[in-house]
């Protein structure tokens, strides 16, 4: 299992991963689940994967090859819109789709593959879009200005009740953070380390991302300070009355 969340605010994007992936309580392992995609002042687009691994690592390796060729129409270092990237997206993994679905089909598996993708093109704002499995994709808004794939029903509540689009991006971060501690807590199959990228609408580079793992003071901080406010919270709202 993995966890995966991209939000898309006035000021830019905070896109943050996981890095857990297992097959089994005994087959345990750490993939990096981001990819970042840079042309220093043309465009910064980042990929967040979940589901089968090596599924969306064909698809991301697909979409690296398509960058390096001839074809304009497949080529993201050519698209002139972030629509025009997710659609790219789109095509990696229905070609996966066309090359190895059958073969999970008879080994018992089944086709399972999602991005968060995240980025801006010079010219146009910052955007943020869910690409399914089929290929096809939603684009977020200000209504639900959010995405997440992977586990996400414990880290959701913090979102539903706290995010606003108008968040500074270190609030957001902070925000993220607290979903990925809430997941980790009650799943053991999501886990540390976390990438996470803090990108700043206009600047099409990376300027702020950092890995944090178990020596990560901040985190710990986080898992620390939540879980006592949340005890004295807990213990500040008055009990029912159990007879009406």
């Amino acid at each position: 299992m993995t966890y995966c969340v991209g939000v898309l605010l006035d000021d830019g994007l905070v896109m943050a991963s996981d890095s857990r992936t297992s097959a089994g309580v005994d087959n345990i392992a750490t993939f990096r689940k981001m990819t970042i995609l840079e042309k220093p002042d043309r465009h910064l687009i980042c990929l967040l994967s979940a589901g089968n691994l090596s599924l969306t690592q064909s698809a991301v390796s697909l979409i690296g090859e398509w960058a390096t060729g001839k074809k304009a129409e497949l080529n993201i270092n050519k698209a002139k819109t972030m629509f025009r990237v997710a659609r790219i997206v789109g095509q990696a993994l229905r070609e996966v789709y066309q090359d190895d679905a059958e073969s999970l089909k008879a080994h018992g598996g089944e086709f399972n593959a999602n991005f968060i993708l995240g980025g801006q093109i010079k010219g146009e704002r910052a955007r943020l879009f869910h690409v399914y499995s089929a290929g096809n994709f939603i684009e977020a808004t200000a209504e639900t200005p959010f995405f997440q794939i992977g586990e996400t029903k414990y880290g959701k509540p913090v979102f539903d009740r706290l995010l606003k689009q108008s968040m500074p991006l270190a609030e957001a971060a902070k925000l993220v953070l607290i979903s990925f501690d809430s997941t980790m807590r009650s799943n053991l199959s999501v886990g540390l380390p976390i990438d996470l990228l803090c990108y700043e609408g206009g600047s099409l580079a990376v300027e702020h991302y950092r890995q944090l793992d178990e020596a990560d003071g901040y985190l710990a901080g986080i898992r620390r300070q939540w879980g006592e406010g949340l005890k004295r919270v807990f213990t500040g709202i008055a009990p029912p009355d159990l007879d009406g």
